[in-house]
């Protein structure tokens, strides 16, 4: 697919650029342009093209905002020493959105037009992407809309695709230190047969009270548990988990439907595995973690995404307890599992499996 190009008439200045990626904050300034690509029912994908980055015009009656036919990604660019530019998995995310799309009717873009969409946004906002001191990247925010001008309960027969772009920071500040989390008791993020496994923004919205309730209670993120039971650990409002345990091995819990088929998750399985570790994926409930954390047979846990990496687990909290793991440090494995990880997406760490893939020289 060609992609045509409308370049900004008033970019960012310098200056001011090179003053927002010296310093980024996450998803708060974005890159001069972005690409949109339309589907429509008779016509299939087309008009791909990167525009000036402004406001969506959309009718009031647009779909999405009724219906929420909605599905996002979330990728990096990493800026390597010698100054080209990479990103990590890209078909991964492209497949995944493929399936989040299935899930909400919504049509299935190529796997060779999200690479072909990035490296095309790279091509005119390559400067944007920072240098990798302070792990600092372009972060990609791939998304689709339902976009025909309608109100019925129905799937729309009218779409975009669309990438915009944020230099971005650590999501959480402060180094290698451990979060707090808190459990939501009352509430689930997905239940089963639902939209668990899409990245739609539903899912979202539905972990936001929680969320809200754990920052109440000095906690950054919230772990929901199965929404049948309340019995067993599926996974953060946007990240994925991971249980150490004494004798070496590692478990995570299993993607039944519910839960987001994490690409860190994944990378970090297949790191873990290549080490000779154990990697268990299975449930896990809320009473084995909180028995193995008070008899020392779990000794770290750690959280993994695109935004946050990979981040240590220190306090697991709730209103009737908290459950303080490894001393609330860092436990070793997180800490060497993270440089090696983060190490391969900035070119410091050989790639064995072949996942970066060259945006621009």
């Amino acid at each position: 697919m060609q992609f045509e190009v409308t370049r900004n008439p008033n970019p960012v200045p310098d200056a001011e650029r090179e003053a927002i990626i010296a310093n980024p904050t996450f998803g708060t300034h974005f890159t001069d342009h972005q690409v949109v690509v339309v589907w429509e029912k008779d016509k299939g994908w087309h008009s791909a093209q990167v525009i000036p980055y402004g406001p969506i015009m959309m009718d009031p009656s647009a779909a999405v905002l009724h219906y929420g036919q909605e599905i996002f990604e979330g990728i990096k660019a990493y800026r390597h020493e010698d100054g080209s530019i990479w990103t990590f998995r890209p078909e991964a995310n492209a497949r995944r959105l493929q399936r989040s799309a299935y899930r909400m009717a919504l049509p299935e873009l190529p796997v060779d037009v999200f690479v072909d969409s990035l490296r095309e946004l790279i091509a005119v906002d390559g400067a944007w992407v920072p240098s990798p001191e302070g792990e600092k990247t372009l972060y990609f925010r791939p998304f689709e809309i339902a976009a025909e001008n309608f109100l019925g309960v129905r799937a729309a027969q009218r779409a975009e695709y669309r990438v915009i772009a944020s230099p971005v920071g650590p999501y959480f500040t402060g180094g290698i230190k451990p979060v707090s989390i808190w459990i939501a008791l009352d509430s689930s993020r997905a239940g089963k047969h639902g939209t668990g496994e899409a990245k739609t923004g539903g899912n979202y919205a539905a972990s936001l009270l929680a969320q809200q309730k754990g920052y109440e209670n000095g906690c950054s993120q919230v772990m929901f548990l199965d929404a049948e039971t309340a019995t067993y650990i599926e996974e953060l409002g946007g990240m994925n988990l991971f249980f150490v345990y004494k004798d070496g091995h590692i478990a995570t819990p299993s993607l039944d439907g519910t839960i987001l088929h994490g690409i860190t998750r994944d990378s970090i399985i297949t790191l873990l595995e290549d080490r000779g570790l154990s990697v268990e994926q299975r449930r896990i409930s809320l009473d084995e973690v909180r028995e193995g954390v008070s008899t020392g047979e779990i000794v770290e846990v750690f959280a993994c995404g695109t935004a946050a990496v990979v981040t240590p687990v220190g306090v697991l909290k709730s209103e009737r307890e908290e459950i303080v793991i490894g001393g609330n440090e860092p436990g070793a494995l997180t800490v060497d599992i993270r440089t090696e990880l983060t190490g391969i997406q900035y070119g410091r760490v050989a790639d064995r499996h072949n996942w970066l893939v060259k945006l621009a020289d």
